[in-house]
């Protein structure tokens, strides 16, 4: 009996590594919380497979956008980062989609699907380009 709950146990604690991860809000960017987080150096950068990339315009004053990413991260052991950057002087927004993972843990070799809905917030009045992972995405005025 004791034999069955100690491998339980050590089954349980195996499977908890390679649960969904919990998006960390407390040092998230505002309406961002997939924003890169202090300790992402120390873990493995690989990519994601985006399926949908959709840009909405709230009815605000002024006009609030919001970007919703939908597709699949590598294996259920990664988590989805979302860096946002500042309008350059093309008024190109970058977005970059990522994923990191521990290189030292095991997980299940599966696809993990994600929708993510990140806030853009508000723009100065102009044409924007919005740019995710390196593709024209959207382009609109604010």
């Amino acid at each position: 009996m004791k034999h069955t709950l100690c491998t339980l146990f050590l089954i349980m604690t195996l499977l908890a590594g390679c649960m969904s991860p919990t998006p960390v809000e407390e040092t998230a960017t505002p309406g961002n919380k997939y924003a890169p987080q202090p300790g992402d150096s120390g873990l493995t950068h690989e990519q994601v497979y985006l399926d949908s990339v959709e840009l909405l315009t709230m009815e605000s004053y002024p006009l609030q956008f919001m970007l919703v990413l939908r597709g699949n991260l590598p294996t259920p052991c990664h988590q989805l980062r979302v860096a946002v950057s500042e309008p350059d002087l093309k008024a190109q927004i970058t977005v970059e989609v990522y994923s990191l993972a521990r290189p030292d843990t095991a997980c299940a070799q599966v696809l993990e699907p994600f929708e993510a809905n990140i806030s853009l917030g508000s723009y100065p009045a102009g044409h924007y380009t919005l740019l995710v992972n390196g593709e024209e995405a959207a382009e609109f005025d604010a």
